[in-house]
């Protein structure tokens, strides 16, 4: 196998890596503290032709693949998580699902606007009655003439205060206990439809989490996204596709949080030495070092099986428990490698530890996880 990064993909590695220092790292803590959404820094992540950097340049996309993706979400969690999961969850979650199953005209429509950056990208599935169980959604859409009359409520819903429009599940018939789940795009100014932002979060308090209510909003028919009954299917595949960039965003604050404490420990001193001269931290940072670099390994593996067109929903699964996983281990280590200070909002690592710990939930938990990867090794054949 070929670890190095194609000559573009070092590029893009470049880019962002001096972006995410220069721009995005400066204004963090603030940021963090005053619930501010990281509007400029997005404005120039489309100057630099990165909002829609895995789709179509038809489109208005770059055309990139999944690896240059992952590479920018990790790059810009490594320095701000908040700013990490509104770009990962634009793509892989706003914009996927309408360059995955969306027509030549939606594509025109909807994805153009997210890949320039004129907007941004989101999803809603999430339900206050369906977190884990997804099939559990309650949202209808019932058919009225040419339209869908949808009502219900999506909770959770990353970017959808700065969404012009978004794709979501809705029930369009029922028989017996059975649900026909489709996928539905409803722009956000659709009379009838509210965007509540009032969430207050442990962390990623710079992203924009809301929830949304649907009392009889109307779309046309030609807004079904795919074909009628494959919502479910379809916000699996999503699903799939988003645990990479949760993977990538894992990998990143874990870097971070780890480049913190290497360089805390060499700085600080107790007992007449730097606390990097001591075996105790040497073998933890040692420790971190590795598992990090594990987790990058199977994040870019799955990106890459994607890439290629092959199966990847083993490995999206596993990378993203993984690197969830390690994430929350590794800002646990940081902190408690800066003792006191640790605690302290100015040195950074609480707020990656805080960060951390959406990781092991958002886009599936732990738990979730653990089921995927079982059924996809076997052990629920017959």
């Amino acid at each position: 196998m070929n670890y190095e990064l194609t000559s573009e993909q070092q590029m893009i590695q470049r880019t962002i890596k001096e972006f995410a220092n220069e721009v995005v790292a400066p204004g963090a803590i603030e940021r963090d503290r005053h619930k501010t959404f990281p509007m400029e820094e997005f404005k120039q992540l489309g100057q630099l032709g990165m909002m829609g950097l895995p789709f179509p340049e038809e489109y208005g996309g770059a055309g990139a693949d999944t690896v240059s993706f992952a590479i920018v979400v990790e790059e810009l969690s490594r320095v701000c998580a908040s700013t990490g999961i509104t770009y990962s969850a634009h793509i892989s979650l706003g914009g996927a699902p309408l360059n995955l199953f969306g027509s030549h005209k939606q594509k025109q429509q909807y994805l153009t606007p997210i890949c320039t950056g004129e907007t941004f990208g989101a999803f809603g599935l999430t339900e206050p009655n369906a977190g884990s169980d997804a099939g559990g959604t309650q949202t209808t859409a019932v058919t009225d003439g040419n339209d869908f009359i949808i009502n219900g409520n999506k909770c959770y819903i990353t970017n959808a205060s700065y969404a012009k429009a978004l794709a979501l599940t809705a029930i369009t018939d029922k028989k017996d206990d059975q649900k026909e789940i489709s996928a539905i795009i409803v722009p956000t100014n659709s009379e009838g439809f509210k965007v509540i932002d009032n969430y207050e979060k442990m962390g990623l308090n710079a992203s924009n989490t809301t929830e949304l209510v649907l009392e009889d909003v109307r779309v046309p028919e030609e807004n079904l996204l795919g074909k009628r009954g494959e919502g479910f299917k379809q916000f699996l595949t999503t699903l799939d596709g988003g645990r990479i960039g949760i993977g990538a965003m894992a990998v990143g604050v874990a870097q971070g949080a780890f480049d913190k404490a290497m360089q805390y420990s060499k700085e600080r001193k107790q007992f007449g030495k730097s606390l990097a001269q001591f075996q105790v931290t040497q073998f933890k940072l040692a420790d971190m070092a590795m598992k990090i670099e594990l987790a990058r390994n199977m994040v870019y593996k799955a990106a890459w099986l994607k890439d290629q067109g092959k199966a990847f929903t083993k490995e999206a699964s596993m990378c993203k428990l993984y690197a969830s996983e390690i994430c929350m281990e590794i800002t646990d280590q940081a902190v408690q490698l800066h003792g006191g200070n640790g605690y302290m909002r100015d040195y950074e690592v609480e707020r990656m530890m805080r960060d951390a710990k959406l990781l092991e939930i958002g886009e599936g938990t732990s738990e979730i996880q653990r089921m995927v990867i079982a059924r996809e090794i076997g052990c629920f054949s017959s």
